[in-house]
């Protein structure tokens, strides 16, 4: 296994993290984790290297608004001689604080259901603007001081899942440690994308990657055109493999999140993870990849640019975003985790059944799509 430097902290982690919101469960039940599994999936990655376990309040839950088994789980497991060998990082709920006691009541409930005393990383959760918003007018900013000064959390981080400017924004307003960002060869230009990814590194934060396989789709079902280009590659690997050493490739990723299900696909990435990175892809590889983002990207459905001349929209529809996530979900064959991101990203107002047909949007945009048309599209596949 390989170490990188967490930013500025001193510590060293394990370029593989395990993520911890798709254990195995029992008849696909999420909140019932199956926990003889899990525990020998576990058990083997931290046995050979993995220092690094990340985990949320939410996960493996039925209700993304309540406590899920995922931290419950891992304090039952971490508490039979584990805890000290890893990097423990939970999340604070975002989109439920409503007081600022809220904060303090969240990462109370935590390090009871965490059994830990202390968590080594805290994030604040997928912020976006309006979770930010309301954060920063409850004073996030003298609870994330008092939590660190008091010892319950020795280092301060957030995951994000907005644009570049927002990022920026925050990274701003305060001394933060670590932060968590969506990337993958698909992804280099959705939300921060590789822009946010080489800011993070100039500055010396440490820099974790969620979504490298884009939960699981750069590797399950793979369209037969995209395998056959990663056939043509000089050096065979998999698709695993490939969207890996992209990731680890790229200057200033300190680590990537796997949210592993089976003990195969651990004992396979932690193979990857011993190699030697980065700087071990060719010219021609790299090439490669973007020959596959390309074919990837020829699957989407609505020819938009994202070029933002269709906005504002007099009814507040998010046009450019609506088309984003509705192309992914066509390119990649996930209508639910598109869905989840749309529904996620925009406000109610914000979606494609707002959109009232008036048409002034079609005049503006320079493909001549006829937006009210492919938003009813949208409306269709994502629902209300």
């Amino acid at each position: 296994m390989l170490y990188r430097d967490l930013g500025q902290t001193g510590e060293k982690v394990s370029i593989l993290g395990f993520g911890c919101m798709r254990f195995p469960t029992i008849n696909g039940k999420d909140d019932q984790i199956d926990k003889e599994k899990t525990a020998k999936m576990l058990s083997y990655g931290i046995d050979n290297g993995i220092n690094f376990i990340d985990t949320a309040y939410s996960y493996h839950g039925t209700d993304f608004n309540k406590g899920g088994m995922s931290e419950p789980f891992l304090g039952e497991f971490l508490s039979t001689g584990y805890r000290e060998k890893v990097l423990l990082s939970t999340k604070l709920p975002s989109w439920i604080v409503e007081k600022k006691e809220d904060m303090e009541y969240f990462l109370d409930q935590q390090l009871k259901r965490l059994q830990t005393d202390h968590i080594d990383l805290y994030l604040l959760h997928s912020l976006k603007e309006d979770y930010w918003k309301n954060l920063t007018s409850l004073d996030v900013f003298e609870f994330m001081d008092s939590i660190q000064s008091d010892g319950r959390v020795k280092y301060i981080g957030f995951s994000f899942h907005d644009e570049l400017e927002l990022l920026l924004e925050i990274l701003d307003s305060y001394d933060w440690d670590v932060v968590f960002t969506q990337m993958n060869y698909l992804d280099e230009s959705y939300q921060s994308g590789l822009n946010g990814l080489q800011y993070l590194s100039s500055i010396g934060l440490g820099n974790v990657v969620m979504e490298p396989l884009r939960g699981g789709k750069l590797v399950n079902n793979v369209p037969p055109e995209i395998n056959e280009l990663w056939n043509t590659a000089k050096t065979k690997r998999s698709n695993v493999e490939w969207a890996f050493k992209y990731l680890w490739d790229i200057e200033g990723v300190t680590s990537i999140l796997s949210g592993m299900s089976t003990l195969d696909q651990v004992k396979e990435n932690i193979a990857l993870a011993s190699n030697g990175y980065p700087n071990s892809l060719t010219k021609e590889e790299k090439i490669l990849i973007k020959e596959v983002s390309m074919a990837y990207k020829e699957k989407k459905d609505i020819d938009c640019t994202l070029c933002g001349y269709c906005m504002p929209c007099p009814y507040k529809v998010d046009i450019p975003t609506c088309f984003k996530e509705y192309n992914i979900a066509k390119m990649l064959d996930n209508v639910e985790a598109s869905s989840m991101q749309y529904f996620s990203l925009l406000n109610e107002e914000n979606l494609a059944s707002s959109c009232t047909d008036c048409g002034n949007c079609v005049n503006m945009c320079p493909q001549r799509i006829n937006i009210p048309k492919e938003l009813k599209k949208v409306k269709k596949l994502f629902g209300k």
